[in-house]
């Protein structure tokens, strides 16, 4: 089993990219362009510091944090009225969910399908609860699992790696301005002391500054969009699937646990919109039963 909070070689690249990335914003770009001895240039300097120090809290916890583990005791009540569907294996098209009614006490499963058991971890798998190959141990809401972090991202620790990327994200964005201001401002002075080796130096820092502001962005839309639908990356890569065998044999898909766009978002983030950037996670609840959109139906 891999060891969580373990030090590797992708941590230390990020951990190495963020000193760098502060190294040069603070002492290279703002003092080139106001001066640190100014009040812009320590304003900003401040403000960069805060949102680094954010992304390296944010980060170490989703590095150590446990993404959520299944009970060893968990056994699926499929007589739970309060349970309105059980994932079950996908033996077949036809097998997907375990619906119950608790008006009727009716219950069906669909064909060829089977509450899902973990051969490896040997107990059942509560829904959205998947098995990490690297991790080799089932993880609760499991979205993937993440190099960068050396864990898993899961129910426990998705909040703190989207708030990371967040800070990250505004970090980048905040660097890149001040690099382009550096760049575009013209000072007879340093135009003079500049050499080729200074130039050379901002070439590397703007495109490692370009690359990483687009990579991340990228990320933070891709978990923004998922956030709303209430999906994990792998849940939307099953969707897919499921979407195109539903329209196959003239049926609707939809996702069970997509409650509305701002219910999504609050049981990702939270119910207080002030907490909604802070690295706290009191209102995920166990993991082991989430609300879906057949709650409101029965």
């Amino acid at each position: 089993m891999q060891q969580r909070g373990a030090i590797s070689l992708p941590i230390i690249v990020v951990l190495s990219a963020i000193g760098f990335m502060y190294y040069t914003t603070v002492f290279v770009f703002i003092d080139d362009w106001f001066g640190l001895k100014t009040s812009q240039g320590l304003m900003n300097a401040v403000a960069f510091t805060s949102m680094a120090l954010m992304c390296l809290v944010t980060y170490g916890i989703a590095i150590v944090k446990d993404p959520g583990q299944v009970p060893e005791t968990f056994v699926p009540d499929i007589e739970d009225s309060e349970t309105p569907i059980h994932e079950i294996k996908r033996k077949c098209p036809r097998s997907g969910i375990y619906e119950s009614s608790n008006s009727s006490q009716v219950s069906r499963v669909h064909e060829g399908g089977d509450l899902r058991f973990c051969q490896k971890c040997s107990h059942h798998k509560p829904p959205r609860a998947h098995h990490c190959r690297v991790c080799k141990r089932c993880v609760l809401r499991m979205d993937h699992h993440c190099i960068w972090i050396n864990n898993c991202v899961g129910h426990a620790n998705y909040k703190i790696f989207f708030v990371f990327v967040v800070y990250a994200v505004s970090a980048s964005i905040h660097s890149l301005v001040l690099f382009v201001g550096s760049v575009l401002h013209d000072d007879p002075e340093v135009e003079k002391q500049s050499d080729s080796s200074s130039r050379l130096y901002y070439i590397i820092s703007g495109l490692l500054l370009v690359s990483i502001t687009m990579a991340l962005s990228t990320l933070l839309g891709w978990h923004i969009y998922l956030t709303l639908r209430n999906k994990t990356t792998i849940e939307y890569h099953e969707g897919v699937r499921a979407m195109w065998l539903a329209k196959k044999v003239g049926n609707i898909y939809r996702h069970p646990y997509d409650i509305g766009p701002y219910e999504n978002l609050t049981s990702v983030l939270g119910p207080n919109i002030f907490t909604w950037i802070c690295p706290t996670s009191s209102h995920i609840g166990s993991g082991l039963r989430f609300q879906t959109a057949y709650d409101n139906t029965q």
